[in-house]
């Protein structure tokens, strides 16, 4: 596991009621409250003494003589003036974050070989943390298993997950043929575009997912479904931006409790600030990068 963005807890109210809730697993009881946000002044601070070094030939520097934190360079664009008064200095395409986050979840709920979150390493993962001891994997007869999760799907019920999605009719424009992407008998999705994710995301999965699997992990799902739809209006309102914001946050919470860390890497993390952006940059239709990959 190279990076796992846990704790959202952290980015709750201190008198939200998860924060005195008994969860499942030791990695919901962190009570810090989340990270702020930098300025462009505190920024440009940080970086003062960061020199860049170009070219192949340069030897690099070691990042403790550089002694410049976590940053590696000086990006070129604090060289315009307003750079560092900008609220939101870097946009974040909500386009590819519905993507990723949609494919994480149907890779890891059809358990695709190399794709899925939940796999064996994922597992020693949780015995090392010394959290959701009723998954750690165990010896039997000479052979490693892996005990079920909330979220596993049969092979009769990834079936018909997959059957779903291949018998969908769907209007004629409303997305491309999803059946073209579905596998019934391997029990996989491939090929999907960008476009396919955001219909199955906002629309399908709670369509192929009904009655499938514990009731906690779908519903968790099923408001990060919810949590796209609001955040893809074409109009919105800041007050209920506010309100997803909040939902979001609650939804990873629910997520944290069934999914191993290996699920949460940093796109799963990114759906946190989408909100901010939002409330800051206007509706999605406007910054996502669907114009320009047609």
């Amino acid at each position: 596991m190279k990076f796992s963005y846990g704790n959202h807890i952290r980015f709750l109210p201190n008198d939200h009621p998860y924060r005195r809730r008994k969860h499942t697993g030791s990695r919901l009881k962190d009570k810090a409250m989340a990270p702020s946000i930098p300025t462009g002044a505190e920024v440009v601070e940080q970086l003062r003494n960061v020199v860049n070094d170009f070219g192949k030939g340069i030897k690099k520097r070691r990042r403790e003589e550089q002694n410049e934190g976590m940053w590696k360079k000086r990006s070129i664009f604090f060289t315009l003036p307003y750079w560092e008064v900008l609220l939101v200095r870097h946009n974040l395409d909500v386009m590819h974050v519905e993507k990723n986050v949609c494919e994480s979840i149907i890779n890891t709920l059809l358990d695709c070989n190399g794709k899925s979150k939940d796999h064996y390493n994922a597992r020693k993962d949780l015995q090392e943390m010394g959290i959701m001891v009723h998954l750690h994997p165990y010896e039997e007869d000479n052979t490693t298993h892996l005990p079920a999760v909330a979220f596993t799907l049969s092979r009769s019920d990834k079936k018909l997950f997959c059957k779903r999605l291949f018998d969908l009719k769907l209007p004629h424009g409303y997305s491309s043929n999803i059946s073209n992407c579905v596998d019934v008998q391997k029990h996989k999705l491939k090929g999907l575009k960008s476009h396919d994710c955001h219909v199955l995301m906002q629309q399908l999965l709670a369509v192929a997912i009904k009655g499938l699997m514990e009731e906690g992990p779908r519903v968790a799902i099923l408001r990060l479904s919810k949590f796209f739809q609001g955040l893809c209006k074409h109009v919105i309102d800041k007050e209920e931006i506010v309100e997803l914001e909040t939902e979001v946050v609650e939804t990873l919470c629910q997520l944290e409790k069934y999914f191993p860390p290996s699920f949460f890497d940093p796109m799963i993390h990114l759906v946190v600030h989408l909100g901010r952006e939002a409330r800051l940059c206007g509706p999605v239709q406007f910054r996502w990068m669907y114009h320009f990959e047609r």
